[in-house]
């Protein structure tokens, strides 16, 4: 499978657009996934995965190395997000239907799945980058600092630190239920 992108994404270099389009089916899911974890909304996680899309047909035979499409991808759909978020510039609390949404989603839990979801959405940008990136997606430290542009010590950081405000966040909760 592995193989066979890498020779669909060569072709899109060269400008093949069909063969563009079988890579965008393909990760599509994890396309639209990615959107929706940055902008918490169906119709802003739709116009993100299609304005990436456009970006990235545009500008594909400037990527270099084929193995790094998923990265350079990413890192246009982080980058779409945030100018949607900006855009929109408000906060869209969670909820149970937007969190019922969620594509892949099977917890059982639906209130702990909701309480980390807002845990998440209440950390600095870069802290919740690296934290999706690196536990909803599993990519590695080396992964996370290519697609976000900043050396791996500072991913590493960002992800130490994010980790402890999460645990801060759900002490805070703890708290407030037993105080």
């Amino acid at each position: 499978m592995e193989i066979e992108s890498q020779r669909l994404v060569k072709k899109a270099i060269k400008g093949n657009k069909s063969a563009f389009e079988k890579l965008i089916q393909q990760h599509y899911e994890r396309i639209y996934r990615t959107a929706y974890l940055y902008v918490h909304n169906e119709e802003d996680a739709l116009d993100v995965v299609q304005e990436a899309t456009y970006q990235a047909f545009t500008s594909i035979h400037s990527l270099k190395n084929p193995e790094y499409f998923m990265t350079w991808l990413t890192r246009i759909i982080i980058r779409c997000s945030g100018q949607v978020l900006k855009k929109r510039s408000k906060v869209v609390p969670l909820s149970e239907e937007i969190l019922s949404n969620l594509p892949g989603q099977v917890n059982p839990n639906i209130e702990e799945s909701l309480q980390l979801l807002h845990a998440i959405q209440q950390l600095r940008e870069n802290y919740r980058t690296v934290i999706i990136l690196f536990y909803y997606y599993d990519y590695s430290i080396k992964a996370i600092s290519g697609v976000m542009e900043i050396p791996e010590s500072t991913v590493k950081t960002y992800l130490s630190r994010g980790k402890a405000e999460l645990k801060e966040f759900y002490k805070d909760e703890e708290d407030k239920c037993h105080g």
